[in-house]
């Protein structure tokens, strides 16, 4: 059986499940702390990263994309796609997985000016997202494709942050919203992340940030600095 090893709040490793998932291949998945990497880990993986894919001859494969590509080279794709298609498919996952880590960064903000000046370069990927959805449900259709599952991070984050600080990343795009919601409501979301997952998130991007000041009532226009004050997040 394959083995997948992560750890709790990375969206590398979620995209990762997502192709595993809705391939209905079997995993299992062993979580660590990258604070306090075990060693066994450090010998196996290359740059001491997660995700890490262990496969049913031990072979160690590592970065989110060349494993998602070898989940569709080993296993039956989602969809039969051209070579062009196909292209098309990675180059618009790729616009969403290199905004993984910048979410993160702005998620992390400590203080609004941060927040805001990381924020407008996010959107601009959410802006793209806007300019090429169609009607349907899902990016390409009324099916989850490889795209859709690229792009699952980042709209399921930003929907914990909308429940939860009541702050929408996604404000202005109603395409995005609405494919944002379909994504939530097929469950693919829960099955891809750990059962506690929303409190891990919100324990570490929710408190003494930027965030957590909105998610407290702060009023930000005010006191452009709130977040870093202690009466706000000490």
């Amino acid at each position: 059986m394959l083995k997948l090893i992560s750890f709790k709040n990375c969206p590398f490793v979620q995209r990762v499940m997502g192709a595993l998932v809705m391939k209905n291949i079997a995993f299992e998945i062993e979580y660590i702390e990258l604070s306090n990497k075990p060693q066994w880990f450090l010998e196996i993986s290359p740059n001491g990263q997660v995700p890490v894919l262990v496969t049913e001859d031990k072979t160690v494969l590592f970065e989110s994309d060349a494993i998602v590509e070898y989940l569709d080279d080993k296993y039956a794709p989602i969809e039969q796609v051209s070579a062009e298609q196909k292209a098309l498919d990675r180059a618009w996952s790729y616009q969403a997985s290199k905004h993984y880590m910048p979410q993160c960064g702005t998620m992390s903000s400590k203080d609004q000016q941060t927040f805001e000046s990381r924020l407008a370069n996010l959107v601009k990927a959410f802006a793209k997202a806007e300019k090429q959805l169609g009607d349907s449900a899902f990016f390409k259709g009324d099916y989850i494709s490889n795209v859709d599952i690229a792009w699952l991070p980042l709209l399921h984050r930003a929907a914990v942050i909308r429940n939860r600080a009541g702050f929408d990343m996604l404000s202005g795009f109603p395409k995005v919203q609405k494919w944002q919601a379909a994504l939530i409501d097929s469950g693919l979301a829960d099955k891809t992340v750990p059962e506690n997952f929303v409190e891990t998130f919100a324990n570490f991007y929710l408190k003494n940030t930027y965030l957590a000041c909105l998610m407290d009532g702060t009023q930000p226009s005010v006191r452009a600095n709130s977040c870093a004050t202690s009466s706000c997040c000490g």
